[in-house]
């Protein structure tokens, strides 16, 4: 019995000795819920008080802009127009909240729309951004409608593990309910970008996903591209540009230099036609902005505030 009790110190003791020794090493070693901890935490924002003062106001802002815009060839005039605003988002649903709840994901929403005609029919275009402002993800839900008199057609983008995809179409052949993409950069989301923080820009060689206004006009599939892009900040304004050699386009952003970086211009350059060497270019100028709780401004003694933005 005492021999056995022996073997069992020594072995106690070189265990001991063992686990001293690798004690330093032990304490340097993430485990792989704190890697993912720390990861979380470089993303996270620091929001400073003139963010908050501007975004949280109870206000949206809204900007027109006049529009020369590339379609069947030839450019159409028109209007646009860009409301960003923040709100409550659901992050399972990811819709709009109704109820606060700690849940709740804050994002910054861009509407943009567009109004041109083509000949005798018009046509209106809707897209829709939701973008997280508390951490730098991605873009959380993207959609897009297109209405003219021929039909109409729709694409929605949700970010859950991957980015989920449906096309919805009167055209045979384009509707599809389901599809996956890879995450990376998406076009879209890069206008909230602009606003939130243009240091986040990405610059150099990446693939970018296109607008999905660019999709449902050119009648592509949706995929990553790859793209060039760069920021040039000017003492007054900034120059932030994308472009996709494939594609044959390129889109430039003119903004604001200092916060809140507002959009004042933007040019889209094209092949008027698949495989023309001609190139015709979109161009949307800021008309007027405004500040506004536009939600509550719909009786019609509210009319005369489309004055103020050049809309009637």
């Amino acid at each position: 019995m005492l021999r056995y009790c022996k073997v069992f110190t020594i072995v106690l003791l070189f265990a001991l000795c063992a686990a001293c020794g690798n004690s330093e090493e032990t304490q340097t070693v993430s485990t792989p819920s704190d890697q993912e901890a720390d990861a979380k935490a470089e993303k996270q924002r620091v929001l400073s008080e003139a963010f908050k003062q501007y975004w949280y106001s109870g206000e949206g802002e809204i900007t027109s802009f006049k529009l020369s815009q590339e379609r069947y060839g030839e450019l159409r005039d028109g209007t646009a127009v860009t409301v960003f605003v923040t709100e409550d988002f659901l992050p399972e649903e990811q819709v709009k909240a109704d109820t606060y709840s700690e849940e709740n994901i804050s994002v910054l929403k861009l509407n943009a729309t567009k109004k041109f005609n083509t000949g005798l029919y018009p046509y209106s275009i809707m897209s829709s951004t939701f973008s997280p402002i508390q951490t730098q993800g991605h873009a959380l839900k993207i959609t897009n409608s297109v209405q003219e008199w021929c039909g109409q057609v729709y694409m929605q983008m949700n970010n859950r593990d991957d980015f989920e995809l449906q096309v919805h179409s009167y055209f045979e052949g384009e509707s599809n309910p389901s599809i996956q993409l890879q995450r990376t950069w998406l076009e879209d989301e890069l206008w909230n970008l602009v606003r939130i923080n243009p240091e986040e820009l990405p610059t150099g060689e990446h693939m970018i996903i296109p607008s999905f206004e660019y999709f449902r006009l050119r009648h592509k599939d949706p995929k990553a591209h790859a793209a060039l892009s760069s920021l040039k900040q000017g003492d007054s304004l900034s120059v932030y540009t994308i472009t996709y050699t494939d594609l044959q386009r390129q889109l430039t952003l003119y903004f604001n230099s200092t916060f809140p970086y507002e959009i004042e211009k933007w040019e889209e350059t094209i092949a008027g036609r698949e495989g023309d060497t001609t190139r015709l270019k979109t161009t949307a100028t800021k008309m007027h902005r405004i500040k506004s709780a536009y939600w509550e401004q719909n009786l019609n003694r509210h009319l005369v505030l489309r004055d103020s933005l050049g809309l009637n």
